[in-house]
């Protein structure tokens, strides 16, 4: 999950706050079951089981995200960024780079994208009370379907198993210095892989996405870390309030380089 603002002339946003579609077939889960190894079933399971259980957590992320110009060269673009959530429908979302100061704030019913370098901001409003309300709004009105909020949603099982074709227990391996097991999917489109800190908090550490039929297969990268599930949020924290001055923009769409951008200001 990351969002970020470029400071241009057009004032655009440029936010990802990720989705993926929630609608599964119940046909298919037989034939996808079939597919995905038992432990590496089993551990995802316990994963989105936890994390949904959570009635509230805060977690501090980094972010690499590969691109390929139009040369054919592949650029890396890092960030940081930090999540505050509280179920069911609470979400802030922070996102700082060498470009980028920028937030994301869901109240129960307006999603609000702020950037600080432009000072100015874009609202949708969200069909219904839930995280997973406002991200699926922010997938379908602007056609942009990101990655990293899929790990939160309430059934995530489902969202990140979802066209699986193969899923594999990789083996152990250490993120952070934080023993983890390893697991690694496929559907026709991407290849993603996850990491799943092992004990009694069986947190999401690492997930790689790889896009395997792009050119130069682009990955996007997010490590998660610092998790506190048992956290003393502010409900300051999820409203928010246009700063003095902030232009609000309209248009929120997605780019050609798979960023979400508002531009126009009212």
């Amino acid at each position: 999950m990351m969002i970020a603002v470029e400071n241009s002339h057009s004032a655009r946003f440029w936010v990802t706050v990720g989705a993926c579609s929630l609608a599964l077939g119940v046909s298919e889960a037989p034939a996808r079951a079939q597919q995905i190894e038992p432990e590496a079933d089993k551990i995802l399971h316990s994963m989105a089981d936890y994390v949904a259980g959570l009635k509230a957590f805060t977690v501090n992320y980094d972010t690499d995200s590969e691109v390929i110009d139009t040369e054919g060269q592949k650029l890396q673009y890092s960030a940081s960024g930090s999540v505050a959530l509280e179920r069911p429908g609470k979400l802030h979302v922070s996102r700082k780079g060498a470009f980028v100061d920028a937030e994301m704030t869901f109240d129960g019913k307006t999603i609000s994208i702020y950037g600080k370098k432009v000072n100015a901001y874009g609202q949708l409003e969200s069909p219904g009370p839930t995280i997973d309300d406002a991200v699926e709004e922010v997938r379908a009105a602007t056609g942009f379907d990101a990655s990293g909020a899929d790990l939160f949603a309430v059934d995530a099982y489902a969202v990140l198993t979802e066209d699986a074709t193969k899923g594999v227990y990789v083996g152990t391996g250490l993120v952070g210095g934080v023993e983890c097991d390893q697991l690694a999917f496929r559907n026709p489109r991407v290849d993603w892989q996850i990491w799943v800190q092992k004990g009694d908090q069986p947190l999401p550490l690492k997930y790689v996405i790889t896009t395997k039929w792009v050119t130069g297969a682009p990955q996007y990268a997010l490590r998660l870390s610092d998790w506190n599930v048992a956290p003393q949020i502010e409900s300051a924290q999820f409203t928010f309030t246009p700063p003095e001055g902030a232009t609000k923009l309209e248009g929120i769409t997605a780019d050609q380089i798979g960023e979400l951008s508002a531009e126009g200001a009212k």
